[in-house]
């Protein structure tokens, strides 16, 4: 059986159908199942969390995430779970306070069974992560475990970040609905930073409204939950869309996208939107990206870098050794050139409501070869703009592939709200 939608879990423990207590342990039944093959938790200690649950049993209603399992990447804070960022030297590390985040979704009501696993310091390094539709696949990274666990049906919602592609390479490799907000909506306070530029909170589900529900608790704005009332203008009326000014923004990196995604993304044009031209000006985004994150990465982790450089990998010694190399003016004018890039992104959106663009390349890779290619992210979460990705389908070797809604800077509850109507509309139907 299909495990329900964390709303209709929501619903259900609200109305006192369902106890806390029964769906944390539904959850861990099926995570004993499935753990060993897949490792998706860094740390598992269901005993806090059942606890948790048999107290918002016997009280009042919490909060709109009440009862409801959580999972939390191994990049947050908890001060009741250890906390290692991926990484060897902060191996058994207890943090005494809660991320903000955390925080907020714990006074919701939300229960947290263990941490999810990240790569190391959320960057390329993978942890042991399998990809719940094929475990000899990969699930993608940074936020490996998060991803996996919603997908496997472990957990309705979990935590999540992006520096480059974080969330919403793991859910298109995974098949699962995963929302980066604009840059700065949410508070990284508690968050293990990679790029202060960059990094920015976000969560996985299986649905949109699911994945509204949870930014609605992480912003403290009720007016990004979908429900009730709640559409997309004229384009939620119905199946026509000829209302809703979508664009299909293939972009300067169209020529790695493989047969699997292009096959979609035709059935998509015959479906809604129209094409729109990638400027001259968006196809240096990406090269930026990589200057301002390994500039930030170097600074941000110089502690580690310099005392406890014989327990990162080659991979992130050579990202911090270069970051290094980067002076002070070079990053000025690297920032200088972002804060006009996010000023151009407007224009990206005066006749359209929404973009859609490539999530991925196609499939999830082998396991072996790293946690894939984050190229079709960089330019956007380098903007700072909300991204949405859409499972729509599958590829040739039956894992699944989709596509991201980009939308305005601070345009989040429009994102969420559009990417709900096209989801409807698209999946299963673009072939």
């Amino acid at each position: 059986m299909t495990p329900m939608t964390a709303t209709t879990l929501a619903a259900a423990l609200s109305r006192r159908e369902l106890s806390a207590e029964q769906v944390l342990r539904d959850c861990l039944e099926r995570i004993d199942q499935r753990e060993p093959e897949l490792h998706a938790f860094a740390h598992l200690d269901p005993a806090p969390a059942l606890a948790r649950a048999r107290q918002l049993d016997a009280g009042a209603v919490t909060g709109p995430l009440h009862g409801l399992p959580l999972g939390v990447k191994d990049l947050f804070d908890t001060a009741d779970l250890p906390t290692a960022y991926g990484s060897a030297i902060w191996h058994g590390h207890q943090p005494r306070a809660d991320a903000g985040v955390v925080a907020a979704c714990r006074a919701a009501g939300a229960l947290i069974p263990g941490k999810t696993v990240t790569t190391e310091f959320a960057a390329f390094t993978a942890g042991p992560t399998r990809n719940p539709h094929h475990a000899g696949h990969t699930p993608g990274g940074s936020s490996s475990g998060s991803a996996a666990a919603v997908a496997a049906g472990w957990l309705p919602l979990a935590l999540g970040t992006q520096t480059a592609a974080s969330i919403v390479r793991p859910a298109a490799y995974c098949g699962i609905v995963g929302f980066k907000p604009s840059v700065g909506l949410i508070g990284r306070a508690g968050v293990k930073l990679m790029s202060d530029t960059l990094d920015t909170v976000g969560g996985f589900a299986r649905t949109v409204e699911d994945v509204a529900l949870l930014a609605a608790v992480l912003t403290g704005d009720e007016g990004l939950r979908l429900g009730d009332g709640a559409g997309f203008g004229a384009i939620a009326a119905g199946d026509d869309a000829s209302g809703a000014r979508v664009g299909l923004f293939r972009g300067p990196h169209w020529d790695m996208v493989g047969d699997d995604v292009r096959a979609l993304w035709e059935g998509v044009a015959r479906r809604v939107g129209r094409e729109v031209a990638s400027p001259d000006w968006f196809a240096p985004l990406t090269a930026l990206q990589i200057d301002v994150m390994q500039y930030e990465a170097a600074r941000s982790l110089a502690w580690e870098h310099v005392n406890r450089s014989a327990l990162l990998s080659d991979r992130m010694r050579a990202l911090l050794d270069t970051g290094a190399t980067i002076d002070g003016g070079a990053h000025r004018r690297n920032i200088e050139a972002t804060r006009i890039a996010r000023r151009r992104a407007g224009m990206l959106f005066e006749h359209h409501d929404m973009l859609l663009a490539p999530s991925a390349a196609g499939e999830a890779g082998l396991w072996e070869e790293g946690t894939g290619d984050p190229l079709f992210g960089r330019a956007w979460t380098l903007l700072g703009l909300p991204c949405l990705h859409l499972p729509l389908g599958v590829g040739a070797n039956g894992l699944p592939i989709g596509l991201q809604v980009v939308g305005a800077m601070g345009d989040d509850a429009r994102v969420l709200r559009a990417g709900d109507w096209l989801q409807g509309l698209l999946r299963d139907r673009v072939g």
